[in-house]
C-alpha cells in the first residue's frame, strides 16, 4: 500500500487504503477537500431519523441560532449522544471512519454531534473551515474531520451545503469568495465528508420546506473538541452508548497518557464524579485515588 506524507509534517506517514473504494475517497478529499458519499445509510434510516428530530423537538418551542453563524432561522439540537440512541449509527458509518483512519491519528475524537434544520428563508451561512478555531498558520494537515448527513435531498434551493474545492491547499492569506462556492447537491442517504481545512458553508433555503440534516465533526486526539462530551452527556447513560463512540467522547487515554484524570482512566473518574455528585462535598479531598484500581 502507497504512503502519503502529509505536507509540512513530519509525525506521521498515512497509508493510502488497499481497498479501491476507501481509497478513490482518500484521493478525492486529498485532491478537493471533500467527497459525497451516496447511500452511507438508508432511506428508512434517514427517516428514522426525521422523525426523532421531529419527537425530541415536540412540546417545546423550537430555539433558532442565537446569531448568523449558527442561523437565525436555523434549528440545531444539541448534544444528542445525551438525548437518544437513534443517531449512534451515524458516528460510526464505515466509509467515514475509513477516511477519518487516513487523516487523523489513532484515537481521533468527537467534536461536535448535533442536528441541523434550515428553515425557509435562512440566509447563507458565513464560509468557514472546521478547525479555524486552532489559530495554526496554513496550509498544514488537518486537525479535524467533518460529516454532513442528509436526511433530505440536498438541493441547490434547499440550502445544500457548500463547499470550495481544493481550498484546503489554501495558505492563510486567501480568503474565500460565496460566488466560488459549489453547493453538494446529493440524495438523501448521502454523506458529505469535509477535511477540516477546506472552506464551507449550509446554503441558503429558498424553498418552501425545512432542510433536515445533521453533523459529526472529530478532532485529533490530542486537542480540544469543540463541545465538552464528558459533560454534554450524563455519564450514567454510557452503558448505553456503543463503546467506540464513549471512546471517542474522551473516556480514553491517548498515547502515552493524554486524558488521564487523578492517575484514573477517565471511565473510572466519571464513576467516582458521580458518587461526588451524589455525596456531601468532601472538604479534605484524599491525596491518593482511592479506588481499588488506580492505574491507567
Amino acid at each position: 500500500m502507497a504512503h502519503f506524507e502529509f505536507p509540512h509534517s513530519t509525525s506521521r506517514r498515512a497509508v493510502l487504503p488497499s481497498d479501491p473504494v476507501p481509497r478513490a475517497n482518500v484521493e478525492h478529499v486529498l485532491d478537493h477537500g471533500y467527497v459525497i458519499i451516496q447511500d452511507a445509510f438508508t432511506k428508512n434510516e434517514a427517516e428514522e431519523a426525521k422523525a426523532e428530530i421531529r419527537r425530541l423537538s415536540e412540546g417545546s418551542a423550537a430555539l433558532k441560532g442565537r446569531n448568523p453563524f449558527e442561523g437565525l432561522d436555523t434549528t440545531r439540537i444539541y448534544s444528542l449522544l445525551n438525548k437518544t440512541r437513534v443517531f449512534d449509527k451515524f458516528c460510526l458509518l464505515p466509509q467515514v471512519l475509513a477516511l477519518n483512519d487516513f487523516f487523523l491519528d489513532p484515537g481521533y475524537m468527537i467534536s461536535v454531534l448535533h442536528s441541523i434544520q434550515i428553515n425557509p428563508g435562512e440566509k447563507a451561512q458565513a464560509l468557514h473551515h472546521d478547525d479555524g478555531y486552532c489559530g495554526l498558520r496554513r496550509p498544514r494537515p488537518p486537525l479535524s474531520s467533518g460529516i454532513i448527513f442528509a436526511f433530505d435531498d440536498f438541493t441547490e434551493k434547499n440550502g445544500a451545503t457548500r463547499v470550495i474545492p481544493g481550498s484546503h491547499k489554501w495558505d492563510s492569506d486567501r480568503l474565500p469568495k460565496d460566488e466560488i462556492a459549489t453547493p453538494m447537491v446529493c440524495p438523501a442517504g448521502s454523506v458529505v465528508y469535509l477535511s477540516g481545512t477546506v472552506w464551507h458553508s449550509g446554503g441558503a433555503n429558498h424553498s418552501h420546506r425545512p432542510r433536515l440534516s445533521g453533523t459529526v465533526q472529530y478532532c485529533q486526539p490530542w486537542i480540544r473538541p469543540i463541545e465538552t462530551q464528558l459533560l454534554s452527556v450524563d455519564p450514567r447513560r454510557l452503558p448505553e452508548i456503543p463503546e467506540r463512540i464513549v471512546s471517542m467522547m474522551g473516556y480514553s487515554t491517548h498515547a502515552p497518557f493524554i486524558g488521564y484524570v487523578d492517575g484514573l482512566s477517565p471511565i473510572k473518574a466519571s464513576q467516582r464524579m458521580v458518587r461526588w455528585l451524589q455525596s456531601p462535598l468532601n472538604p479534605h479531598p484524599p491525596a491518593f485515588a482511592t479506588q481499588s484500581s488506580s492505574k491507567l
